[in-house]
């Protein structure tokens, strides 16, 4: 499909949005949470430089790669690249989830990593982190003239890779069906892809989406879990205006203030488009990107080539 300039903005937004949100929580990350009226701002801390993003962002890099390069994420062979990719970049990361550490510690295949979260989920039945809603920014710019259903599918796949618990893949279902809905036409609304859960759990997750409206962020505590994370990073986005006001009530949430602004910035972005992300902002982001040069530059592009060979991805989900 041809994307307007504005539709155009949003896709490269929800990249951009997220790696911002990225760096601006990792200073904040295992703190508690912040007051309404303390500032929130972009700096460095801990093991993060001024403008640096954390493993949210590296994990979403290789799919938005796969995207950019057309490549489809139906196709086992784009997964197992994606896997081995992280499990290349896992071994030397500053950080890396607990879970996502040890489904990739044994993985170079797409099979592998699935075999080993499911593995670690009969043994500890604790695979619902918010690892995967993470990086589940760039999946819906491969298919934005696809079915639902399809987006969906594609959505659980990549979450399935890590997380086996389906509540992680139900946030990422959500989360890019809501995604797409806000790159075509600026609408912020989570409840669009209630349809593609599994019917015995879309009067839960209805239910948590209006508590998530109903509170503030930094009441959903233990965000480390998927469905808090996701929860806090709805509320985020609804008690706030703009993007810069949004992500900064996101990192107020505390704990795993990165990931929370992460999730809460692919979708504020996609809905407010890359150039509500702040030119001081810009200038700062970097990070990890394999052997490229990761820059607020280098996200842009591989976005915008996400975005352009996406028709590949809708044309062969109808077949």
């Amino acid at each position: 499909m041809r994307l307007s300039t504005i539709q155009q903005d949003r896709a490269i937004g929800a990249i951009l949005g997220s790696a911002a949100g990225d760096a601006l929580g990792a200073p904040y990350e295992f703190q508690p949470s912040i007051g309404p009226d303390a500032p929130v701002t972009m700096r460095a801390g801990g093991p993060w430089g001024l403008g640096e993003w954390t493993d949210d962002t590296s994990m979403a890099l290789p799919i938005l790669w796969a995207l950019a390069e057309g490549r489809s994420l139906e196709e086992e062979a784009t997964l197992d690249r994606i896997v081995a990719t992280w499990a290349d970049w896992a071994r030397d990361a500053k950080d890396v989830g607990i879970q996502t550490r040890q489904v990739l510690a044994t993985a170079r295949t797409a099979a592998d990593a699935r075999a080993a979260t499911r593995a670690l989920h009969a043994d500890t039945g604790r695979t619902a982190g918010n690892g995967s809603l993470m990086r589940t920014g760039p999946v819906a710019l491969g298919y934005l003239d696809a079915p639902d259903a399809v987006l969906a599918v594609v959505a659980r796949r990549l979450s399935d890779l890590t997380h086996a618990d389906p509540e992680a893949g139900d946030g990422c279902v959500l989360w890019s069906l809501a995604i797409r809905r806000a790159i075509l036409d600026g609408a912020l609304d989570l409840r669009a892809g209630l349809t593609q859960l599994p019917a015995a759990r879309r009067e839960l997750w209805a239910g948590r989406i209006d508590e998530a409206e109903a509170r503030m962020p930094w009441e959903f505590t233990n965000n480390g879990w998927v469905v808090a994370a996701m929860q806090a990073a709805w509320s985020a986005i609804v008690h706030a205006e703009g993007l810069e006001e949004r992500l900064a009530m996101a990192v107020r949430a505390g704990d795993d203030t990165d990931t929370v602004a992460a999730i809460a910035g692919s979708l504020a972005g996609a809905a407010e488009g890359a150039s509500a992300v702040p030119g001081e902002w810009r200038r700062e982001l970097h990070g990890w990107a394999g052997e490229a040069t990761g820059t607020a530059q280098g996200l842009e592009a591989w976005a915008a080539s996400a975005v352009a060979s996406g028709g590949e991805q809708s044309g062969s989900a109808r077949c």
